[in-house]
């Protein structure tokens, strides 16, 4: 009796193991459809959808750098208070403007966005999206220890509101830092994105059609 329980049991182990192995298998197909379509999205993502991609994300930014420039004329303009200067999402999302989510989540965005779509250039180009990629993945430091200041409460330097690493040199100049870092991550943007609209001679174009034409440039090295 005792040894027709043990075999059952036994049994049952070894069935619910078999049935366990089949659905790994069974998932491994689903999971190999999913890495091939995301590989397929990201390749058009950099090839025939390049340009919307490019025209999107362009958007996102320059709705971000009105909002940093909305913020010092209404400082240096305007003459408001800098607790009051929250640019024109500030008008009317105060609480949100004050958040250090929303300053972090758009350097997250920023960040992925240049990554993404970095593999679309080439040449010259590359380089100096590259050189945004790089600033920004500092700016994007900075922006990660705000925000774990603001998760945690523990600000640095005995700070009454979080501080990041240039601020704690400049700790009134915060709009003033962030515009900096906005505007030296745009200016190298721009000029790759100008070599990957007109890449200079002698340089491959890239697989999108991005490219405006193909006359003969002097490149600037990056």
């Amino acid at each position: 009796m005792h040894s027709s329980a043990s075999g059952d049991a036994c049994a049952g182990k070894n069935a619910t193991q078999v049935e366990s192995k089949m659905s790994i298998v069974a998932s491994l197909p689903r999971q190999n459809i999913f890495k091939k379509e995301a590989q397929m999205f990201y390749q058009k993502l950099n090839s025939v959808w390049h340009k919307r991609a490019l025209n999107l994300f362009m958007v996102v930014v320059l709705a971000h750098w009105a909002e940093h420039l909305a913020q010092a004329y209404q400082i240096y303009v305007l003459g408001w208070p800098r607790p009051k200067a929250g640019g024109f999402l500030g008008l009317f999302y105060p609480w949100l403007v004050s958040s250090e989510v929303l300053h972090y989540g758009y350097a997250i965005v920023m960040l992925i966005g240049i990554w993404t779509l970095r593999r679309g250039f080439s040449g010259t180009s590359r380089k100096w999206w590259t050189v945004a990629l790089v600033i920004q993945f500092w700016h994007h430091i900075e922006h990660a220890v705000l925000q774990w200041q603001a998760l945690t409460h523990h600000y640095w330097l005995g700070s009454p509101v979080p501080v990041s690493f240039v601020q704690m040199l400049l700790p009134k100049f915060r709009v003033e830092i962030h515009l900096f870092y906005n505007t030296i991550v745009f200016i190298p943007m721009m000029i790759g994105m100008y070599y990957h609209m007109f890449p200079p001679k002698g340089e491959e174009s890239a697989t999108c059609s991005c490219a405006l034409h193909r006359e003969p440039i002097q490149a600037i090295a990056a």
